[in-house]
């Protein structure tokens, strides 16, 4: 079982797929959200959770004031599992049973909440994310200074992050690895500001 740490919906169990889902543990989840609440990344925040499992990160947001949740799990049991979660807590997330990699590069265009401010990955240990940030940084699902939080192992590959997110803030807790990552301008951005420049001149 996993827990509701803060917030609205404090001290609320969650049900854990038996199988096939790593949950993060409630100490690394309550150490990332406090990162986040720090920058005041979660209040009124639009929410897209990839490999959700349990739900418990998307979840965890919305007690905590987001907007919004999209919650993307591929697994058909760990997807029950989200939505009994849902139904449980009373809250109506988006949720989404597909493949990662499918479910991005179909666009955002049908997404409700895109493009998002804040990201969710926390796939499987072995699984390279380097696609997936790709994805997220090229296809403007991400809102200009939105975060992404990855969690990984310390023996997981190390992804390519793509140059829209720069560095990394990297934060170890035992074997597990945090890296939170700030979204620049988007294409639109870009090309709006492109096109402001160019007028201007």
């Amino acid at each position: 079982m996993s827990r509701i740490i803060a917030g609205d919906l404090r001290g609320r169990t969650l049900t854990v797929p038996r199988s096939g889902t790593r949950p993060t543990s409630d100490r690394v989840r309550e150490a990332v959200f406090s990162a986040l609440d720090s920058r005041g990344a979660i209040r009124g925040a639009s929410v897209l959770d990839l490999y959700a499992g349990s739900g418990a990160l998307g979840f965890e947001s919305l007690s905590r004031g987001a907007a919004s949740l999209t919650a993307v799990e591929a697994a058909r049991p760990a997807m029950q599992v989200l939505k009994a979660n849902a139904r449980m807590l009373g809250v109506r997330p988006q949720l989404v049973n597909a493949k990662v990699a499918t479910f991005l590069a179909a666009g955002i265009a049908r997404v409700q909440g895109a493009p998002f401010d804040l990201v969710f990955l926390d796939p499987p240990y072995e699984l390279d994310v380097s696609g997936d940030l790709r994805e997220l940084a090229d296809g403007d699902w991400m809102s200009q200074g939105g975060l992404a939080v990855v969690e990984r192992s310390v023996r997981s590959p190390q992804p390519e992050v793509p140059e829209r997110f720069g560095e990394p803030t990297e934060k170890k807790y035992g074997d597990t690895v945090i890296w939170l990552l700030r979204a620049g301008p988007g294409g639109e951005e870009r090309a709006a500001a492109d096109g402001q420049t160019t007028l201007g001149t």
